[in-house]
């Protein structure tokens, strides 16, 4: 299974008044995190949505679970990875590792969507082009 990891300093516009990450951050961190996961795969969104017709890949539902706060100037590791692939939606988690110890547990659901051909004002879900699945189910 394909898995990226990624570096990243906190800076301190990510915090708030208390030194503490402000959580919307990570979620940034982590919208970042996929993007740059299909890069790293050999899928750059422009190449996607160019080579397959998407207009994009939406996250439609997340959630976090916070175990140990980041402060300014603190180091964390963001391990993101696909866990599964449907026909047109896919689960992503991201592990975010701080001096090695798990520090958070995000879990997104995203879906592949194009221009519905039969009204190209709306938007409608596609599948998930074969090559994609290749990649990130056998890394």
């Amino acid at each position: 299974m394909f898995v990226h990891r990624r570096d990243v300093q906190i800076q301190w516009g990510d915090c708030d008044p208390a030194n503490i990450v402000y959580y919307p951050r990570y979620f940034a961190m982590f919208d970042d995190s996929t993007s740059i996961m299909f890069e790293a795969a050999g899928f750059s969104k422009q190449d996607i949505v160019r080579n397959y017709g998407l207009v994009g890949i939406p996250m439609v539902d997340t959630r976090a679970k916070f175990y140990i706060p980041s402060t300014h100037g603190d180091w964390i590791t963001i391990e993101t990875r696909v866990e599964s692939i449907k026909r047109s939606s896919f689960e992503v988690t991201h592990k975010v590792f701080k001096g090695g110890a798990l520090a958070i547990e995000a879990f997104e659901t995203r879906v592949l969507v194009g221009r519905d051909p039969n009204d190209p004002a709306r938007l409608k879900s596609t599948p998930f082009p074969q090559e994609i699945i290749d990649r990130f189910m056998k890394g």
